[in-house]
């Protein structure tokens, strides 16, 4: 079993920064692969970043360049630097994990068995 907790979610001005964090606990952290993904109401649930046990990362392509995922195994702590945010972000944030076998750095929501409950980020223009 693996327990994820997030934090960090704000509302900002368009523009701003954010970090979330993703605390992680429970199973082996370094072994998972792990990911953020966002939704909207009324949308299905996106895939943002993942990166595995190795630090080699993955992004929705609409994200390169402004948000950058992170780790700190030490920590068992989950990272997600969220640069120039545009109103377009809004949404609740979610970590989850995708436990072994490594299957790649996959984006898609189904292939991952573990959740956070999520935090909020809204950007106002």
């Amino acid at each position: 079993q693996v327990h994820l907790m997030e934090s960090g979610g704000d509302s900002v001005q368009a523009g701003g920064s954010l970090k979330l964090s993703c605390a992680v606990s429970g199973e082996s952290y370094s072994t998972n692969c792990l990911a953020w993904f966002r939704q909207v109401p009324g949308k299905e649930r996106e895939g943002s970043a993942s990166i595995a046990t190795d630090g080699t990362s993955n992004y929705a392509d609409s994200l390169k360049g402004r948000f950058i995922i992170s780790k700190d195994n030490a920590k068992n702590t989950l990272y997600l630097q969220m640069n120039d945010l545009k109103p377009e972000d809004t949404a609740m944030y979610y970590c989850a994990v995708d436990p072994p076998p490594y299957g790649g750095l996959r984006l898609d929501p189904n292939e991952y068995k573990y959740w956070g409950q999520g935090t909020q980020v809204t950007v106002s223009s």
